[in-house]
């Protein structure tokens, strides 16, 4: 996951952390400490169509706003995820705001 596109780890993790999450990054994984409610927050998915994916199921299962920087790049792999993602969870979305 570090030698990808991008350092997915390094990025999973700052989204886990934005979602007020604690999270320590190891030399092959993380460990993440449970217990505590996700909150909104924003998250720049690098242009990592795969983070901002799962930024916006993060965000559907909290209440608030929560900002996806780079969310364009989802329509390389799905262009319709937003509507179904609304469609599946009922949660309002904007895209890109």
């Amino acid at each position: 996951m570090r030698a990808r596109e991008s350092d997915r780890m390094a990025s999973t993790a700052r989204l886990l952390r934005a979602f007020g999450v604690q999270v320590s990054e190891t030399e092959d994984g993380m460990v993440i400490e449970g217990g505590s409610r996700l909150r909104a927050g924003r998250v720049d998915s690098h242009g990592d169509h795969r983070i901002a994916m799962t930024a916006a199921v993060a965000a559907a299962c909290v209440e608030g706003t929560t900002v996806i920087d780079g969310w364009d790049s989802v329509a390389t792999s799905y262009p319709g995820y937003a509507a179904d993602l609304v469609w599946l969870t009922g949660a309002s979305a904007q895209p890109g705001a």
